[in-house]
């Protein structure tokens, strides 16, 4: 019985990613993303607004929901590029359960990993005045800062990455942590606020 169950999951399995890609494929085309090769397990969310760009290297891996990286993180990738925002996600990248919330700019090199549930934003959402908050004018004073995640880069999972910070390559940032300030290359870094640990 046990083996019967196993060969219908695999079965099973591998429809679903066969229609996740084929779906993908369509979200993609939809808001004229442009990939080179990409693998999914399930369905991200995806809006990219007008005058936005999104562009995705050779070989993006992506994890939506807990099938391919079962560690606790249930949603699914989300990526969001507002208008004259621009996304760029460089080669043999891959990620789980990723928010990816580019109001500016978002750039991530090659050979990056991006652990379950991590966050990317580029910007606080909301003016930080709170006079400013209650008015009509909240969103056009919040404040953006581009995000450059350079190559070889780890990122733990569910760490937060905040707005005008740049990771060095071959860096390491621990699981959980936020990141409010730019971290240099070859580094680890953890906490929150994330701090320098050690070198590489």
């Amino acid at each position: 019985m046990s083996l019967f169950y196993k060969v219908i999951r695999r079965i099973c399995n591998n429809l679903q990613k066969v229609y996740a890609k084929q779906v993908c494929r369509l979200i993609f085309i939809g808001n004229n993303v442009a990939y080179k090769s990409f693998h999914t397990n399930g369905i991200p969310y995806v809006m990219v607004a007008r005058g936005g760009k999104f562009s995705i290297g050779k070989n993006f891996a992506m994890n939506n929901g807990i099938k391919g990286n079962p560690i606790g993180c249930y949603e699914r990738c989300t990526f969001f590029v507002d208008r004259g925002a621009v996304l760029t996600i460089g080669d043999n990248v891959g990620m789980s359960q990723a928010a990816l919330i580019c109001h500016k700019s978002i750039t991530i090199g090659n050979n990056v990993k991006i652990g379950g549930g991590v966050c990317i934003y580029d910007t606080d959402f909301h003016s930080l005045d709170p006079v400013i908050r209650r008015s009509s004018e909240d969103l056009k004073n919040r404040a953006e800062k581009p995000v450059v995640i350079d190559n070889d880069v780890f990122i733990g999972a569910k760490s937060i990455i905040l707005k005008g910070v740049t990771i060095g390559e071959n860096s390491v940032i621990g699981a959980g942590s936020v990141v409010t300030k730019s971290v240099p290359a070859n580094q680890i870094w953890a906490g929150n606020p994330a701090r320098f640990i050690r070198s590489i």
